[in-house]
């Protein structure tokens, strides 16, 4: 029996070898073999090496909307002994500089699409080399990987952080190859089954769930530029013969009620990115024949750490019970584990858990307590082992099931010229979920237009972080210690409701 690869290139490598007339990829009407991506990557490897010099070790930043040369970025990166650093495609170039620089990033690749935000990156950068996805080969000579270890760092995942400045998640190969066995036991995920992936390539969930696990395991994925409209999916899961679809819940909620056939091929939905609410479970659950289970993850972690068994019992509202190889529990401020039924952090520790932030050892060490992973999540687990989510102790907004940080957003108000105060807080939109809603006042004698403020934070942040909308108030409400009171604003929006 082969020895089990302890790397993500020696595994997709055998893969390839293994599947080498199947398809790995669905594009459009192009089908992309396992042989030809196995050629692809290798193509990606020696134009690295040879022509950039990486050297194992090295971060590489990917920086694309989806398209099929992701995949054999990411496995050329990784052959050559190197760091993938998916990048957020919506992130703005000043965003994206922070990145680069706190990643020691010096070659990106990206495509002609993002050539005008490149320009811009390497004013700020004049070290930064980038390769374009039209330049890439595919090469059928054999390519020599280095050593790697399953300790070695494989991926940095950038992730919003309280301060407003994002950290790397480390996620090393045995993290990675850890968790995708995880999921594929949690999904029962075989050769013959098809992904849909349609939601950002660079998101932690899709790279491990939609990528490298149908990858390893022999199975494919059929890309697809969006969720909208519906039937557009709906016409590529029945051509393709789709198994599997992980979206948001939004999505779930679109196709319930968009006259969709029942008989898709799909035998299981996978819900994430934000709380599934119980009325779309219901809905979805009277309609089709195939379930859709919500689970639980977060960068920090490969990410998937909890999930509604598929072969059930299925609780509404409900994340699931940890994954193999994960363990979960529920703790107070001192680290104590809480019986079930009571409500505390939620905490996460197994062989997916990052190796920690990149060159942020403080940060690090926040979230780390004896070998658990503090996740910032309030909730609680039941008698049956299920955990819940009730709250979340950061302050963090999910939009679209990327995270928001609320003063990274604030921050870029406070710049445009008049604002005196600044808020932001979330507001739940029953079609798009979690949406961002910012309230501003004016310092006295300043008369500013906010749509010209809203104009302003769009030009220097992700369009998803911008406010849907941004209220003008006289005075924000604060306590006696002067702080903002959230809670207020959120009791305003509600009474506007009703």
């Amino acid at each position: 029996m082969p020895a089990k690869p302890v790397n993500l290139p020696s595994a997709f490598s055998a893969s390839a070898r293994q599947n080498a007339a199947k398809p790995a990829i669905f594009w459009g009407d192009a089908e992309i073999q396992y042989r030809q991506l196995e050629r692809q990557v290798r193509g990606v490897a020696h134009a690295l090496r040879h022509d950039f010099e990486v050297q194992k070790g090295d971060r590489v930043g990917i920086w694309l909307k989806n398209c099929p040369e992701f995949a054999p970025a990411v496995f050329g990166i990784l052959a050559v002994g190197a760091v993938v650093v998916p990048i957020n495609n919506f992130l703005k170039p000043n965003e994206v500089s922070f990145i680069l620089e706190d990643g020691e990033i010096d070659l990106l690749i990206t495509d002609a699409s993002m050539e005008e935000a490149t320009a811009k990156l390497r004013e700020g950068r004049p070290s930064l080399r980038q390769l374009l996805v039209a330049t890439f080969q595919e090469s059928d000579e054999p390519f020599a990987s280095p050593p790697l270890l399953s300790s070695d760092l494989a991926v940095i995942i950038y992730t919003s952080g309280t301060t407003g400045h994002p950290k790397g998640a480390m996620l090393s190969h045995g993290n990675l190859l850890a968790n995708v066995e995880s999921c594929r036991k949690a999904l029962e995920a075989v050769g013959g089954d098809r992904f849909l992936l349609a939601l950002p390539m660079f998101h932690s969930f899709m790279l491990t769930v939609c990528v490298f696990l149908p990858l390893l395991v022999g199975g494919s994925f059929v890309l697809v530029k969006t969720l909208h409209p519906p039937k557009n999916i709906v016409l590529e899961i029945m051509q393709k013969r789709v198994t599997l679809l992980p979206a948001v819940p939004q999505f779930f909620r679109a196709l319930t009620h968009g006259g969709v056939p029942t008989d898709l091929p799909l035998r299981v939905c996978i819900s994430g990115g934000a709380p599934l609410p119980g009325e779309i479970l219901k809905e979805f659950t009277a309609r089709f024949p195939f379930p859709l289970l919500e689970g639980y993850g977060l960068s920090e972690a490969s990410p998937v750490c909890s999930f509604n068994p598929i072969c059930g019992p299925w609780k509404s509202g409900s994340i699931g019970v940890p994954i193999d190889a994960v363990e979960m529990s529920v703790q107070d401020e001192n680290g104590r584990i809480l019986p079930d039924g009571e409500t505390g952090e939620v905490c996460v520790r197994g062989s997916n858990v990052m190796l920690g932030y990149w060159n942020q050892p403080g940060e690090t060490a926040k979230v780390m307590r004896d070998h658990w992973l503090l996740t910032g999540d309030v909730g609680h687990r039941d008698a049956d082992g299920y955990f819940y989510i009730t709250d979340r102790k950061k302050d963090m907004l999910l939009v679209n099931g990327i995270n928001v940080y609320p003063r990274e957003v604030e921050e870029v108000l406070y710049q445009y010229p008049g604002v005196k105060e600044a808020a932001v807080i979330g507001v739940m939109d029953t079609r798009k979920g979690e949406q961002p809603v910012g309230f501003i006042s004016w310092h006295d004698g300043a008369a500013g237009d906010p749509q010209l403020a809203l104009d302003f934070a769009r030009e220097r942040l992700a369009d998803f972080k911008v406010p849907r909308r941004l209220e003008v108030l006289p005075a924000l409400p604060r306590n006696a210690t002067g702080k903002i009171l959230k809670t207020e604003l959120r009791r305003m929006i509600e009474s506007a409701k009703a």
